[in-house]
């Protein structure tokens, strides 16, 4: 089985530092089976950072649980760039979240094979335009759950 690329949107990246959420258990066990490589730029990490620092409902990380999520992250993930030349990135369909737009980014740059998320916005994306995502980037977009089923 050749090591599929990853990249994770920060709510998946949440759900397992922070919430230990089984719906992504199966990405865990991929990943620390070596079947799988987790890419994140610098603009995806930022993003993480912060919502890091963020309080989640009635709950909340101090410092020392933020830099310990922070920590994990980047033992579990390859650091990539996103310098992707602008041509490539026309190829790229536009997200109505421009927030979310730099995942999209991030897994062109990876030569990623799937982008996870839960995100609407990028998943609108993917079953609008599905015909069109296929064409223009290598990379799908599903959710955990699509995900697992594959």
């Amino acid at each position: 089985m050749p090591m599929k690329k990853l990249v994770l949107d920060t709510n998946i990246w949440l759900d397992w530092l922070v919430f230990q959420d089984t719906g992504i258990a199966h990405i865990r066990q991929l990943q620390e089976a070596g079947h799988v490589e987790i890419c994140i730029d610098e603009a995806c990490e930022a993003e993480l950072v912060e919502v890091l620092a963020r309080p989640f409902g009635k709950r909340s990380l101090d410092a020392k649980a933020q830099i310990a999520a922070l920590a994990l992250c980047r033992r579990l993930a390859t650091r990539i760039s996103a310098a992707i030349p602008q041509a490539e990135r026309a190829r790229l369909p536009q997200c109505s979240d421009p927030d979310d737009q730099k995942f999209l980014e991030a897994a062109l740059a990876a030569g990623a094979d799937v982008l996870i998320t839960k995100d609407r916005a990028l998943l609108d994306l993917s079953r609008r335009k599905k015909s069109q995502v296929g064409r223009t980037v290598a990379f799908r977009i599903l959710t955990p759950d699509e995900f697992a089923e594959r």
